[in-house]
């Protein structure tokens, strides 16, 4: 599977916010980038989608920065990819010819259980330092 960049960098923004989430504690654009590796100008993009998703919440001004809308646990990978690639979870394939239906029929499984295992994977799991999650398919 392909992941992108910005789904990339997404998930490991939520991560970090996930891993100072106390519900008031905010955290700079500039030492999210630091932390994740990733540019800030391209993060500050992701986090206004992530924001107009309702996964964080901005603060603006010389103490701003961004934090998680609800708690860690409440908030699953399903929800940051329809936020920032929602392509992703969305096909097309056609049912003309003798396996048409057939076809689509496989791919709307397998987008379905692909649905369902990212509803299960949520960011407390990812921000967990204790153990590096390890995920079944």
């Amino acid at each position: 599977m392909r992941i992108s960049q910005k789904l990339d960098y997404a998930c490991r923004a939520m991560a970090q916010l996930a891993k100072r989430f106390d519900g008031r504690t905010i955290t700079r654009l500039d030492e999210l980038a630091q932390r994740e590796a990733v540019s800030a100008n391209f993060l500050v993009q992701i986090l206004n989608d992530l924001r107009r998703a309702g996964l964080v919440e901005s603060r603006r001004g010389k103490s701003g920065g961004y934090l998680l809308a609800r708690k860690p646990d409440s908030i699953n990978l399903r929800e940051i990819v329809e936020a920032v690639e929602p392509t992703l979870l969305s096909f097309s394939t056609r049912t003309e010819g003798d396996s048409g239906i057939s076809v689509r029929a496989a791919w709307e499984k397998v987008a379905l259980e692909l649905k369902a295992h990212l509803e299960r994977v949520n960011l407390q799991q990812l921000a967990d330092k204790s153990e590096a999650p390890m995920f079944y398919i």
